[in-house]
């Protein structure tokens, strides 16, 4: 069964249509990528999916159920979480209040409850440090749970973010250039914590990345667009050697 169905997907802003009748499937299990130049509206599609803008036109389906013009919170209840392209974090909370913080969405103790430290709220609260913990062990971080996250290293904040997102318990799990502003080895080490994380948590993602190694390392399925529209899509492979995308994206990268 298809996990997210994307149909004929339009946002205009203003006078200027930044994603042009995108359409995608993507199906449980798969690791898939987007790309595409500075400006082609891959962000935009990442805040469509997301609910933090509302389609001018065009669906979107998640597990079979319409999800389009749902609030953001609304959207990550069903299971799609995302990392941003700048990263946002607490950045004067610890590192494992940051995920404590994202953990709490599963807290059913009352307001009333939350006020005093009645037995449930106790068990609750354990329960949730327990969580976050294991998520800060899954990413290397559990040795620095009590530092400030503005004090960790850019490499260990992306790691953070994902941790973050991962404490939904989402199925589909969106990452907006998770290797932004690394360098090689860095990079190489997220490359192995994407793959990580996708077996373990039995995660669909869907990112977006303009380090080509990146994505032709990782990715099964590649979708590439320029000005909103889809210019080609297949394996990496298959992209590699498509001479329009060469032209509009690679080639660009190559003469930069």
């Amino acid at each position: 069964m298809t996990l997210l169905e994307i149909q004929h997907l339009v946002k205009n802003f203003g006078g200027v249509r930044a994603v042009d009748d995108f359409a995608h499937r993507l199906e449980p299990g798969g690791l898939y990528a987007v790309i595409g130049p500075n400006g082609a509206g891959k962000t935009t599609i990442f805040n469509l999916i997301t609910g933090i803008y509302e389609p001018t036109e065009g669906h979107i389906f998640f597990d079979g159920e319409e999800v389009t013009g749902l609030a953001t919170y609304q959207i990550a209840e069903k299971g799609i979480a995302r990392t941003f392209q700048n990263i946002r974090l607490f950045s004067d909370f610890s590192v494992l209040d940051n995920v404590r913080t994202a953990c709490h969405h599963y807290a059913s103790y009352s307001v009333w409850e939350g006020l005093f430290p009645t037995p449930r709220r106790w068990r609750e609260e354990k329960a949730l440090t327990d969580r976050a913990y294991h998520l800060l062990e899954l990413v290397g971080l559990t040795d620095r749970a009590h530092e400030m996250s503005k004090n960790l290293p850019y490499g260990h904040q992306r790691r953070l973010e994902i941790a973050r997102a991962l404490a939904q318990e989402p199925r589909l799990l969106l990452l907006d250039e998770p290797a932004a502003g690394m360098n090689p080895d860095e990079t190489v080490q997220l490359m192995d914590f994407i793959e990580q994380i996708h077996e373990t948590f039995d995660l669909t993602i869907l990112l977006i990345e303009h380090h080509m190694e990146v994505v032709m390392g990782l990715a099964d399925d590649i979708v590439v667009i320029d000005f909103g529209r889809v210019i080609a899509r297949g394996t990496p492979e298959e992209v590699q050697s498509n001479p329009v995308v060469i032209e509009a994206y690679l080639g660009t990268e190559e003469e930069e």
